[in-house]
């Protein structure tokens, strides 16, 4: 099935190729299995295959086999990496940077995205997002929130507001306004540790 094109980089083919591009260029000291990249994503390990083969032969990924594993990896060498991590962070970084911030804080339910940049990563069209806007559930402290906003500003290149809701008051079913508004538009969930290990 062919994806849509980016909307949050344009130049991008689809939002996989963002997303794995960002991960992989915003931790340039790892490397990752090609079958744990299909599972981080959520598509198929040909799909995973035809994009690597596409950035391995473009020179922008490194490649090392290790018996059976294909292990995949940023080229940090490569001329144009450090722009290209940087444009990676103020377009796809949020979803490869904040899930490994907010894993560290203890009280972390969930996370989600809102605001314009969950609109254009949902497709919708759009200008070049200035901040980001983040929704945590749970009972995370808000000193801890507030050192993730300024350590994923100082990562993302863009203003990070974080904004703290109780479980109960995500759940109810009473009339908020902002919670109203919050549902009505799109809403990007971060896959904290404990989802991804399901």
């Amino acid at each position: 099935m062919k994806q849509p094109p980016s909307v949050l980089l344009p130049l991008l083919r689809s939002a996989f190729q963002g997303e794995l591009l960002a991960w992989l260029f915003l931790h340039p000291e790892q490397e990752y299995p090609q079958v744990e990249l299909a599972r981080r994503f959520e598509v198929t390990p040909s799909a995973v295959t035809r994009e690597v083969d596409r950035l391995v032969a473009a020179g922008l990924v490194k490649e090392r086999r290790l018996g059976n594993l294909r292990l995949i990896g940023a080229d940090a060498e490569v001329v144009v990496a450090r722009p290209l991590t940087e444009l990676l962070a103020l377009t796809y970084g949020p979803v490869a940077v904040l899930p490994e911030l907010l894993d560290d804080v203890p009280g972390v339910d969930e996370a989600y995205v809102y605001g314009s940049w969950a609109a254009r990563y949902s497709g919708e069209p759009g200008g070049v997002p200035r901040d980001l806007d983040v929704l945590v559930v749970g009972e995370a402290d808000e000193d801890d929130l507030y050192d993730v906003a300024r350590e994923a500003e100082r990562r993302l290149g863009r203003e990070v507001n974080i904004r703290r809701m109780s479980r109960s008051s995500w759940e109810s079913a009473d009339a908020d306004p902002f919670l109203e508004s919050l549902r009505s538009r799109p809403l990007v969930r971060l896959k904290l540790a404990e989802e991804r290990s399901r």
